[in-house]
This record gives C-alpha cells, structure tokens and sequence, in this order.
C-alpha cells in the first residue's frame, strides 16, 4: 500500500472522529452544557452545515496546487478541534463544530482526486476507499476511545486528541504526498456546469437520503443501547468498536465490488439493505444482541456505499471534479443533519429511543428510489464517453 494513501487515510481518521465521537459523548455534553440530548444533538448538524459552508469554497483554491490545499484544510481541522475542547459554553461549542466541519467536505474532494491519480489503473475506488478507511478506523478506535475517555474524564479530551493528531497528519502529507498534476482550470462557471444534468443530482439526492436514514438512528444509538436494548453505559464503549469493525470491512467491500461491478449497482443494493435493516431494528430494539448485530450490519452499509458515490460524483462531474467529490460530503452532511433532526422529533414527542430508526426507513427508501433511477438510466445501458455526464 502506497504511503501517500496512508498519509490521506490520516486526515479522514481525524476528520472522522471529529464527526463521529459526538453521538458516543451527546449525554455527558447534554449533562455538562445543561441542555436535553435533542438539543445537545444540534452540534451534530452544526459540524454538518460547517461541511456545506466549506466544500464551496474550494473553487476559490482551484488554481493552487492540490498538496497545498490538503495542508491547509488540515491546519484548519486542527483549529476547530483545539477551540472545540476549549468551548465554555454550548453555542461556543456550536461555532467550534462548525469551524471543524469547514475543512471536512473540501478534504474528501480534494483527497478523492489524489487518490484516483495516485491510483492503479482500474483501482480507482479501491484507493479511494483506502483514503476513506481513515474514518472508519477512527469508528473502530477512535470513537471508541472518546467515549471512554468521555464516560471516564471529560468529554473534551477527544477533540483534544482531534487536535493533536492533526499535527501528526500535517507532518505525513507533507512528507507522503507528491505534488500530483492539478486538474485543468475550467473557471468559476466550468466549476458549476456537471450541475445542468441530472446524473449528479440522482447520486447526491441520494447520499443526502441515504445518509440521512442512518443518521435518523445513530445520531441516537448511546440512549438507544442503554435504555432499549438494555446494555449499560460501560458497554457502550465496545459496542462502538463492533459498529467501528462493520465500517471498516463495508467500505473495504464496498471499493472492492465498485472496482469489480458497477458503482450504482453496488451503492442500489446497499441502500436498499439499509432499508431493510432500519425497519428491522426498530422491532429488535428490545433484544440486545439483535440490536447489535444489525447495528454492525447497518454501519457496516453506510460506508460500503461511500467510496462508489465519490468515485460516480468525480466520474460525473467534467471540468468541477474537485467541486463534485466535495459535494459528495455536502450532500452527506446534510443527510447528516436532516437525519439528526428528524431522528429527534419522535424524542420530543415522547416516544421511545427506537422510533428514530422506524422514521429512518422511508427516508431511506427515497435514497434506494433515486439510485435506481440513477442505475436504470445511466449504468444498466452505458453511454458513450462524451455523453457521459448528461
């Protein structure tokens, strides 16, 4: 495996605990902050707008070189993060999150780009996915440890940790990376022109969707595994570890079935899972093991579907590569924080801590509907090279 790839994976480690560690620490937030888990769920959408704020602004770094870019957004991953574990009050934290959710959805595009040239030929999403495995890592340990260091000393010393390792990161792109050929400047409005046709717009309605169906449920899974499933709060810890080992071996699957089959095929019959596996643990709730489970196979969806849906984005986005990769984490992160609002409407309702996941199915079965349209239309009769982003 290429050290440049290791070097990229080190920045979606960090990034993915930044982003992920919240819905392990949401209670002692909520306890500390003096604010209910619906409200403390808020600073899950607020990392997500800051994703949608700094993607965009990537076109305003399209003619530097793409090395330099990486350094930058790393630097500013680790601001948000040190002001983060710093934060006095709620809405102090609130801007941090968004401050470390800025450099997220430009990371991903730009990372997916150097991946791809960095890449074998045909090996595309395979080092895509390698890029991406960075996350699911930090859901394996990184997350995991947060928790724990949470339950056991304070909720700030994850994103002190954030923080640390982004120094780290720094270190190996500047040492790993090579200056890779940047991609040709096709203007401002050569930037926006792949959003005229309808193959990107199936793809990112869909991740919004679809990530958005898993959020509805994970935004909540501590509450729903200590006070449904029954497990206790010191279980907690492992059983992110469990859903951490279900992201790893999907995005890993989900690169290496894209390389092999189609992307759409294989990112259709993911969504559908998730579907399938929502409804399914909204009735399992109560049995823990079962919980468990799904719960790993569910996490283990969310990523198999990552690493095709920013190669189709970069695939289908000629002259805006950089824009449509990043976009892809844009339309994550609003599925995001459609998913961690929607999730908590039955919680203030009064309903119990499994009805997010039954809310969850429908918004994932529009995500299955736009990638079937997608499939049907533009993988199931291919269309020739120059046809290919209409």
């Amino acid at each position: 495996m290429r050290k440049s790839l290791i070097a990229l994976a080190f920045g979606t480690l960090g990034l993915g605990i930044a982003e992920f560690v919240m819905m392990g620490i949401l209670p002692d937030v909520a306890a500390e902050m003096g604010v209910d888990i619906a409200t403390a769920g808020q600073l899950i959408s607020a990392y997500a707008i800051g994703v949608c704020v700094g993607a965009p602004m990537l076109i305003l770094a399209r003619k530097f070189p793409l090395k330099n870019i990486l350094l930058v957004l790393v630097a500013l991953m680790m601001a948000g993060n040190l002001f983060a574990a710093a934060a006095p009050n709620f809405w102090t934290l609130f801007a941090a999150r968004f401050i470390s959710g800025l450099p997220h959805g430009a990371y991903f595009g730009v990372g997916s780009i150097v991946a791809a040239k960095l890449a074998d030929e045909g090996k595309g999403s395979s080092a895509v996915s390698i890029m991406i495995a960075g996350m699911t890592v930090a859901n394996l340990f990184g997350v995991p440890l947060g928790t724990s260091l949470s339950n056991t000393i304070s909720w700030r010393l994850p994103f002190l940790l954030v923080g640390i390792w982004s120094v780290v990161t720094l270190f190996y792109i500047w040492r790993w990376v090579p200056q890779v050929e940047g991609l040709p400047d096709t203007g401002f409005r050569g930037q926006f022109r792949f959003l005229k046709h309808l193959a990107p717009w199936l793809v990112l309605g869909a991740t919004m969707f679809g990530n958005g169906s898993v959020f509805c449920w994970y935004s909540y899974i501590n509450p729903l595994l200590t006070q449904v499933s029954g497990f206790s709060a010191e279980a907690v810890s492992l059983l992110m570890i469990m859903a951490g080992a279900g992201m790893v071996v999907g995005n890993l699957l989900g690169g290496r079935l894209s390389d092999r089959y189609m992307p759409g095929r294989v990112a259709m019959v993911t969504q559908g899972s998730i579907m399938v596996l929502l409804l399914a643990i909204f009735f399992a709730a109560p049995v823990g093991w079962l919980t468990a489970l799904l719960m790993c196979c569910c996490t283990a969806g969310l990523f198999a579907i990552s690493s095709p849906q920013q190669l189709l984005l970069i695939r289908y986005a000629p002259g805006g590569e950089m824009l449509g990769a990043a976009s892809v984490q844009v339309a994550f992160n609003l599925g995001n924080a459609l998913g961690a609002y929607v999730g908590g409407l039955p919680l203030k309702a009064g309903l119990g801590y499994q009805y997010p996941a039954l809310i969850a199915a429908p918004v994932a079965l529009i995500g299955f509907t736009l990638l079937l349209a997608f499939y049907r239309r533009y993988e199931r009769k291919p269309l020739l090279p120059a046809k290919v982003a209409k």
